[in-house]
């Protein structure tokens, strides 16, 4: 079995020990960098920047905030798993009247470029995701000028919302999570500069964005593993002996896999 095996292994197993029922969210989920709801970041599909249709040179914004029914890493409480939203999982957030979203840069709330509450932000669902819809972006504010070039060099690809989980469920083997439901009131569409990696890890590897898992070679993997070992080690749990498996080592304690990071 290989390192990537084990430690996908392991966490689902201390999942399935530590979780009650399939319907509980994750615990003390991580996907980005800062504190409050939980964050998505994905790669635009399709974001356009394009001259509006009005004669005041506004500028006409769509992108996809989030894409759906399509896996991505992720970590919780017990380890990495995959995780996605379902397809029409925003619908009753979305039909709330009073719907306050900001379409901002990099979830930064004063960076705000459009609002649903003022008319000049729609959000929806399609087929393929969570859909902003920005028809006449001020070319004059220094927000909507800043971004602009990138957007339209490419520089800047890519998208994330900020929501909360309301509904869920786990798959029979503990190692998928799919949102089924969610609440963006009060929460942000963004757009991101780099999201294909969305999470952090904590003590010994705050900060530092982690590859993806399939991209970490063998060695990669056993030196991810070491370093698990050493963090447990320095909050008192119990290192992998020479005849331990890394399931095993997971069963002690019930501790992280990696230890909490901020979000």
């Amino acid at each position: 079995m290989s390192a990537l095996d084990r430690i996908l292994e392991a966490a689902a197993e201390a999942r399935a020990d530590g979780i009650r029922q399939s319907s509980d969210r994750p615990r003390e989920r991580r996907a980005g960098e800062q504190p409050g709801p939980a964050l998505v970041r994905v790669r635009a599909d399709r974001m356009e920047l394009r001259e509006s249709t009005t004669e005041d040179g506004a500028l006409h914004f769509t992108g996809y905030a989030s894409v759906y029914d399509r896996g991505y890493e992720m970590w919780d409480f017990f380890g990495p798993y995959t995780e996605q939203v379902t397809s029409g999982a925003g619908a009753r957030s979305l039909a709330n009247p009073e719907l306050d979203v900001p379409l901002v840069l990099a979830h930064d709330s004063l960076r705000r470029i459009a609002r649903t509450t003022n008319g000049t932000l729609t959000l929806s669902e399609d087929e393929q995701g969570l859909l902003a819809d920005a028809p006449s972006l001020d070319a004059g504010d220094a927000d909507v000028a800043y971004i602009a070039p990138k957007l339209r060099s490419g520089l800047v690809d890519e998208m994330s919302f900020r929501f909360v989980i309301t509904d869920g469920s786990w798959s029979s083997d503990w190692t998928e999570y799919h949102i089924e439901g969610y609440d963006i009131h009060r929460g942000d569409v963004a757009i991101v500069g780099y999201g294909a990696n969305p999470y952090t890890a904590g003590s010994g590897l705050r900060g530092q964005q982690l590859p993806k898992l399939e991209e970490l070679t063998e060695s990669d993997l056993r030196d991810l593993e070491r370093r698990l070992d050493l963090e447990r080690s320095r909050r008192g749990g119990i290192t992998r002996s020479a005849g331990m498996t890394f399931a095993e080592l997971c069963d002690i304690d019930r501790g992280t896999v990696l230890p909490p990071a901020l979000v």
